[in-house]
Order: structure tokens, then C-alpha cells, then sequence
């Protein structure tokens, strides 16, 4: 009996002993795997000021998402943006939808006359302001507020927008705020779980849990509102995601950005158990593109490509069911001039496989017009790889730095957007404060350097291009309302000159 105890003992002790060591191998291993960094515009940004927060995070959740919604909910806004109303629309109930329905619920809609509100959500990627969302969410929007989690509140400018992905840029005059570290989605399995943070129904701050459902969902949702370059391989969730979720944050149980969440497939505009959210991979390349060039630079390969299943295997005599089939190939685009031919199977974009469509369309879309990829493709049985300098879509082998006219500026007067400390010190709402005054005339109307526009001709004046966009559209004799910089209420009369003079 003795003898037995003896024997039990040392059993025990060997089990702890090889658990033991079975977590340092697997902390070594996850330590190793995830040493590096994309070295990416964006990843550098965050880089340079990552959060002590992050340091309560491991690998597993054990079913305690606190640390995670501790780290991500201060990072994640909410956006309310007025629009001026759509005309009557109906919308088709078998399509997904996304989850900012504006005003009414889904189905058949009559729009009412006048500027309403819609509200969505928005993740701070950066610590001086930049934030990303939804380019459903601001669309058309006159006035875009955003709210962060601890309730102060500012107008956005926008950056950019893209409405091939769906994503949008816009940015706050603020310093030192919460952000989200990038994840990486090409590294997203299915099954993993995955934390959403938005603000559905208009309930601020509310976290939800679920799994990585599917990847490389191709729902039709962007393509099917005309926009032919569209982007679609979604990453599928079922964390329950709602109206007013749309723009939010799809977060890894390391409370990494991993997606961007869009849309849902509901047959209600509530949800069902299938929500949709864009790989951050494709947000980071969009948001380098809007914030270095000022637009997004689509690269394209020139080809159309048909998904394969076991009926095209047979009909084209394919070996199996990987990779994508290219039906036909674009005269004189990048595909041609590399040598690729209708009817190749292509396999790989430099190490990343391509099975699907859509993954081929999200892989190219993370590169831009000049840049060469390596495709392995199969030809009648035999595998090969084909270098392709990828172009733009009218055919440029370099990226285009977008033309801007500028923002601020309008006859002479520059204007800025007013800080929350100063509309506080003055108790206004809203405004733009005269930064510099050159000839011109508001100059000759008497407008001093400093003067806080709060109204033109009645209207509230909410941001710098927004003030400038009003007052260009502008002719003949129009009055600016606002406030000195020492408080003083003042109103002047200018006379734009006519759009001939302009």
C-alpha cells in the first residue's frame, strides 16, 4: 500500500512536470510567432505610442473578455452624422444589409424633407485623432459628430473615403487618445473568438461576443450599389451585431483590431446570427492610400475570373477545385502584358492562396498600380510563376497623388476648425475661427483675423470645409453671424462675387 502511494506521487509530480513545460514551449513558440511588425504607415503610427493596456492580454481568453473590452471600448466612437434625406426607395429584403439604417426600419422607406440624423460607430486607429469607420456611415453628411466613450465631443473632418471597400477616414483635433492596435486578418481562423464593439440602437459602448463564422464572404452588398472596382471578402461573425454597430470594431481576445464591422444579412435589420466586418489588412492599406495620396489607389490585375466548382473542373478538364479560373483576359491590361491566358488557373498571389474570387480581389487590393506581384498559376496541368507589374483601372503603372483643392481657403480667408476649449470658452456650439485674412472680400467687409464664424446665413457653420464647400456655392450678398476673439457679437454683410467672377 506503501509502495502504491509511492508510485501515485511520482505520477502526479510527472504530469505537472511535462504541463509545466508544455507551457514554456507553447509561450516560447507564441512569443516567436507573434515578434515583428508589418512596417506599414499606419502600424508605424501606432508603434510609436502602443499602451501600457496591452500588457494585461494573453493568448487565450479563458471566457474573460473584461481586459479586452477594457482595451477596446475607450478606442471605439460614436458617430452621428446629418445628412440631407434620400429620395423614396425600396429596398430587396433577400439582400444583406448594413447595419446603419438610417432613419427607418428595412423594407419599403418615404423620406421626409429636411436634414436627419443617422447614427453609427467609428474605431480610433491613431493617438492624434484618426479615425476609420464606414463610408455608408458619413456619406452625403453635411455634419459628422463624433462622441468618444467618455462623452466629450467633437466635429470630424473627413479625410477620405472609399467606396469600393466601404471604409472612410476622418480625424479630431485631439492629441494623446485611446487607440486599437492593428491585428493581422490573414492570420484569422475559423472558430477563433472575436470581441464586436459599436454603438447598435443608439446604446453606447456595448460589447458582444461570438466566433469567426466563415472568411472570404462575397454577399454583393458593395457591388450591388454600382460600384464596379468593389471589395468583398468579409470576415463572418456571429457576435451579435445591430443598426448603429456599422463602422465598429471587430477585436481578437488580444484586443487587436482584426476587422471593421459593415454589414449584416438579416430579413428584419435586426440581428440573425450573420454579421460581416472588413479584414483590417484591406483597412490598413485603404486608410495609407486616403492619408499619403489623398484617394485610394486601386491596382488591378485584368482579368475576369470565375470561382470553380466541381461543374467547371469537369467542363474545362481541371485537375482540382483550388485556385480561380480566368475566363477571359483584359486587352492590354497588367494580365496580358505578364502572359497570363484565359483559361489559366490561378493559384497564388506571391504565398498567399487564392481560392476564391474574392480573396483574389482583397490580395490585389492590398497593393497599388506599379508594384510586382509573383502569380502562380496552372496551365493545361503544368505550374508556373508569372511576374505582374500591376496597373491602375485607366491603365497607370504608378500611383496618382489626388488633386486637392484646398480646404481651408476661400477669396482670401483661411479658416480652421474651432478646438473644444475654445467653443467652451466661448459657449457656442459650433464654429470656425478666421485663422488668416488676405485681400479679398471678406477682407474688405471688415471680418478681423481670429473672428469665429458660428452661422452663414442662418445656417450653422460646423466645420472649416464645410464653411468653405457653403461659401462657394454662394453668390451675391450673404451675412456671416460669429464672435470676436475678445466674445464681442458681431454680423457682417459680404458680397460674393457671381460665378462668372469666380
Amino acid at each position: 500500500m506503501h509502495m502504491k502511494e509511492i508510485l501515485m506521487n511520482r505520477r502526479v509530480w510527472l504530469f505537472l512536470l511535462a504541463g509545466c513545460a508544455g507551457g514554456a514551449i507553447s509561450l516560447a513558440g507564441y512569443s516567436l510567432l507573434s515578434g515583428g511588425s508589418q512596417g506599414k504607415t499606419l502600424s508605424e503610427k501606432q508603434a510609436a505610442s502602443v499602451s501600457a493596456r496591452y500588457a494585461s492580454l494573453g493568448a487565450e481568453p479563458a471566457f474573460d473578455f473584461t481586459a479586452v473590452a477594457e482595451v477596446a471600448n475607450p478606442a471605439v466612437v460614436h458617430i452621428i452624422s446629418t445628412v440631407n434625406a434620400q429620395p423614396q426607395q425600396r429596398r430587396n429584403p433577400q439582400m444583406p444589409i448594413d447595419p446603419f439604417e438610417f432613419f427607418n426600419g428595412p423594407g419599403f422607406q418615404f423620406e421626409q424633407p429636411g436634414p436627419r440624423s443617422g447614427s453609427g460607430s467609428g474605431v480610433i486607429v491613431t493617438d492624434d485623432g484618426y479615425i476609420v469607420t464606414n463610408n455608408h456611415v458619413i456619406e452625403n453628411a453635411s455634419k459628422i459628430e463624433v462622441i468618444l466613450n467618455d462623452k466629450r465631443s467633437y466635429i470630424a473632418e473627413l479625410v477620405g473615403a472609399d467606396p469600393n471597400t466601404d471604409l472612410a477616414v476622418l480625424r479630431i483635433a485631439e492629441s494623446n487618445l485611446p487607440f486599437i492596435k492593428l491585428g493581422n486578418s490573414d492570420q484569422l481562423k475559423v472558430g477563433q473568438w472575436v470581441v464586436a464593439v459599436g454603438n447598435p440602437f443608439n446604446l453606447t459602448s456595448t460589447v458582444t461576443v461570438g466566433i469567426v463564422s466563415a472568411l472570404g464572404r462575397n454577399i454583393d452588398l458593395i457591388r450591388s450599389n454600382g460600384n464596379q472596382y468593389a471589395i468583398e471578402n468579409f470576415i463572418q461573425t456571429d457576435a451579435a451585431i445591430n443598426p448603429g454597430n456599422s463602422g465598429g470594431a471587430l477585436v481578437n481576445t488580444q484586443g487587436e483590431l482584426v476587422g471593421i464591422n459593415t454589414a449584416i444579412a438579416s430579413e428584419t435589420g435586426s440581428y440573425a446570427g450573420y454579421a460581416f466586418a472588413v479584414p483590417v489588412n484591406l483597412v490598413e492599406k485603404v486608410f495609407n492610400d486616403i492619408t499619403q495620396y489623398g484617394k485610394v489607389q486601386r491596382a488591378i490585375l485584368g482579368v475576369s475570373i470565375q470561382d470553380i466548382n466541381q461543374n467547371l473542373a469537369d467542363e474545362k478538364n481541371l485537375k482540382d477545385l483550388s485556385g480561380v479560373y480566368v475566363a477571359e483576359v483584359v486587352s492590354k491590361g497588367a494580365a496580358e502584358k505578364a502572359g497570363i491566358q484565359a483559361g489559366d488557373v490561378l493559384l497564388k498571389i506571391n504565398a498567399t492562396a487564392v481560392n476564391s474570387s474574392s480573396k483574389l480581389q482583397e490580395t490585389i487590393g492590398k497593393f497599388r498600380p506599379g508594384d510586382q506581384v509573383e502569380v502562380t498559376l496552372r496551365r493545361k496541368g503544368k505550374e508556373m510563376v508569372i511576374p505582374v507589374t500591376l496597373l491602375s483601372t485607366d491603365g497607370k503603372s504608378k500611383p496618382e497623388v489626388a488633386e486637392r483643392e484646398s480646404s481651408s481657403e476661400v477669396y482670401g480667408m483661411e479658416l480652421m476648425n474651432t478646438t473644444r476649449e475654445e467653443r467652451l470658452a466661448k459657449n457656442i456650439k459650433a464654429g470656425v475661427k478666421v485663422e488668416s485674412i488676405g485681400k479679398g472680400v471678406f477682407k474688405d467687409a471688415g471680418i478681423p483675423q481670429g473672428f469665429i464664424i458660428t452661422h452663414i446665413n442662418n445656417q450653422p457653420v460646423y466645420s472649416a470645409a464645410g464653411a468653405v464647400s457653403q461659401l462657394k456655392s454662394l453668390q451675391g450678398a450673404i451675412v456671416l453671424e460669429g464672435l470676436t476673439s475678445g466674445g464681442e457679437e458681431m454680423v457682417f454683410g459680404v458680397k460674393l462675387p457671381k460665378t462668372s467672377d469666380q
